[in-house]
């Protein structure tokens, strides 16, 4: 696959990379979306005569390839490589980047399935880790060991909405010989381009924006590095979490459309955040929109919007918040974000009950809100009424 199509330029502005890069037309029909290339094995030419370079879909599959295509041109790297899920794609560049004894510094919020990684799976490898405050370098300086070979950061964060300066943890990275990993899964390419900004891999679930329609699991690691790029690709096929044909196809299909649905999260949650500040019910709006948010000056300097994730914290406690949850109609309680439907959750009781009693534990009080594309107006008379008005 190419992200050219004959003579043609390569595209460049970022809604038309999105539907252009990966995406060339079939060479035997002229159709101009990818086919969803559902085969297992190859017929080779020969032993070791490989048509186009397959021979084994958990090796490459031509709908993947595609799809890893149109991911590096997005993200402005060298290499894209798309998983069976996020937390596969985690697993795959742990399990590449480091070895027994090594440390790693991830953030004091973080998705709740990372940590679990960490806590329960790394852990049992002889990788160790300590947490910091990602959105302070220096203290993430002071977690560094002489051990340390990345470190993990979240902007925004999971479920805190919390932002890091990427360009100067990437400094602290750097001056540690570190890698610096950053999920972008509430970003997506679309609103932040961290390899420009100097981190070495960028993690997403595809599940989340990128797919967009709720509707498909994916995970995905971009590089710039080329040599590291081929280790990924090594472990990737060597551990086998691959994306399949169908998934890959959806992915694809979803990215075509990112550019207009991040612009419209972004608008629909900036009226939400606005009007939740203004609740007397609610006692504080996480959101890196809001002027008063401790990373908005950060936020607008790397990221071209601010997105549709909105977290908000009630009176009333723990039970006050489950009834918030409970109460919404229009936004469905349900896990994962991303999708063009607005979704509501208890992250304590839900997406982070993994991190109960640690040093990620997540308020009690806590609503996570991932704000979809219907009418705002709409949006805002559900939270309304959940909240008791």
């Amino acid at each position: 696959m190419s992200d050219t199509h004959g003579n043609q330029p390569a595209p460049r502005g970022f809604e038309t990379t999105a539907i252009h890069a990966g995406n060339t037309a079939d060479p035997v029909t002229g159709a101009v979306v990818p086919p969803i290339y559902q085969v297992s094995t190859y017929k080779q030419d020969g032993v070791g005569g490989l048509r186009g370079g397959y021979e084994y879909s958990r090796s490459a599959n031509p709908t993947r390839t595609a799809l890893e295509e149109n991911l590096a041109a997005l993200e402005g790297g060298r290499r894209g490589l798309a998983f069976a899920s996020g937390l596969a794609a985690e697993d795959c560049l742990l399990r590449t980047l480091l070895s027994p004894g090594d440390h790693v510094v991830i953030p004091n919020d973080a998705y709740g399935g990372t940590f679990r990684l960490f806590d329960k799976v790394v852990s049992r490898w002889g990788v160790e880790w300590s947490v910091a405050d990602t959105s302070d370098p220096a203290a993430v300086r002071a977690a560094l060991t002489p051990r340390t070979k990345a470190i993990w950061v979240e902007t925004p964060s999971n479920p805190l909405l919390g932002i890091t300066d990427i360009a100067a943890v990437t400094q602290v990275a750097r001056d540690a010989g570190a890698r610096l990993v950053v999920d972008n899964t509430f970003a997506s390419p679309y609103l932040q381009q961290p390899l420009a900004l100097g981190a070495d891999v960028v993690v997403h679930s595809m599940t989340k924006y990128m797919g967009g329609h709720s509707d498909v699991v994916g995970g995905a690691l971009v590089v710039s590095d080329t040599a590291l790029g081929d280790d990924l690709a090594y472990h990737q096929n060597a551990m086998g979490a691959v994306a399949g044909p169908f998934d890959a196809w959806l992915v694809l299909r979803g990215i075509k459309t990112l550019a207009v649905r991040m612009d419209r999260h972004s608008e629909n949650a900036t009226r939400v955040a606005d009007m939740l500040t203004l609740h007397p019910r609610v006692t504080k709006v996480l959101y890196p929109g809001l002027p008063d948010h401790p990373g908005h000056e950060t936020a607008a300097k790397q990221m071209k919007a601010f997105g549709g994730m909105v977290s908000f914290q009630v009176e009333g406690g723990e039970e006050a918040a489950v009834e918030v949850c409970n109460r919404a109609k229009l936004f469905t309680l349900g896990e994962s974000l991303g999708g063009v439907e607005s979704l509501i959750e208890h992250p304590g009781r839900m997406t982070h009950a993994s991190a109960a009693g640690s040093a990620l534990e997540v308020p009690a009080d806590l609503v996570r809100l991932s704000v979809g594309i219907e009418s705002a107006d709409d949006l805002l008379a559900d939270l309304q009424q959940a909240l008791g008005d």
